[in-house]
């Protein structure tokens, strides 16, 4: 009974502390909202509040009244996410089966060299260099996509574990014995028993898109491919050169701009959608994190 009872008190002391800890997380979510609709001039006065002293919807009058070009933003966004994720997520999986099969003679070999780039990478000037001089990637949608992102080292580990712990190699076996082929037993066979690890990669490389702002900073010029966190960026840029410039009329103009709350506007248009797409795809990402990370 007594062994109960400290069973029961444990647990209450875990769950106390996983709710203070769920709310921890939250809470900056909050702030960044109530901020968005907080009035500028209160906002600088007063600073960040959880409750906003003077409600104003200014941050998304001024983003509406500029929709064509944020929604262009926003689509942008939505399409490199989108088509990066799709394709990392056929890149991925055929690198890392591969490693996977200790039946396959250079599996050491490219296990190795997947490695070596989680360690040491060529730097960021001969990458520029390659991305823009001999792919010729700079200004095109491609730049948003092909760098950095599309395929990482620690995602094909983590999907290699997965296959070599959660693939029966007999069930590979069988499937030769019937006559299937590699691709098939790939496509047919490894796939369909590969939906946690997908998933959890899937949303890895997902949000690593959304908030990508690096590859349109480096190879991005052309305003009409900027995507959501590039524009907001840029944004920010003009306000404070205005900010900062000489001349009554430019600084008035931009004391008139909400900044601060246009810039936390923005950041919840960018966030929502990532927040309406995770919980489908947590019970997937859990367990995927839990079993693809144990150490093959």
């Amino acid at each position: 009974m007594k062994k109960m009872k400290s069973e029961t008190m444990f647990q209450i002391v875990i769950n106390v502390i996983l709710i203070l800890l769920t709310l921890c997380s939250l809470l900056p979510f909050v702030l960044l909202i109530m901020s968005s609709f907080t009035e500028e001039a209160s906002l600088i006065a007063e600073g960040y509040r959880f409750w906003p002293k003077v409600f104003s919807l200014d941050a998304y009058r001024y983003i509406i009244g500029r929709a064509g070009t944020i929604f262009r933003a926003y689509g942008i966004t939505l399409l490199v996410t989108a088509v990066g994720t799709a394709l990392s997520l056929v890149i991925t999986p055929m690198l890392a089966y591969p490693l996977s099969r200790t039946d396959f003679k250079l599996h050491n070999v490219l296990s190795f060299l997947v490695f070596f780039t989680m360690l040491f990478n060529g730097g960021l000037v001969p990458t520029y260099m390659m991305w823009t001089q001999f792919f010729h990637i700079k200004n095109t949608i491609y730049a948003l996509i092909f760098p950095s992102l599309l395929l990482n080292a620690f995602n094909v580990m983590l999907m290699k574990n997965y296959f070599k712990m959660n693939i029966p190699f007999s069930l590979i076996e069988a499937a030769k014995i019937d006559g299937a082929g590699e691709f098939y037993i790939f496509y047919k066979v490894v796939l369909p028993l590969s939906k946690p690890i997908m998933a959890t990669i899937g949303l890895f490389v997902g949000i690593g898109y959304w908030n990508d702002w690096q590859n349109g900073l480096y190879y991005v010029t052309d305003a009409k491919l900027f995507s959501l966190q590039n524009f907001l960026n840029r944004m920010m840029q003009n306000i404070n050169y205005l900010a900062t410039a000489e001349g009554s009329e430019a600084v008035k103009g931009a004391m008139i701009m909400p900044s601060s709350s246009m810039r936390m506007a923005l950041a919840v248009i960018g966030v929502v959608p990532i927040m309406i797409l995770y919980p489908f795809f947590q019970k997937y990402f859990v367990k995927g994190m839990t079993v693809g990370s144990v150490k093959g």
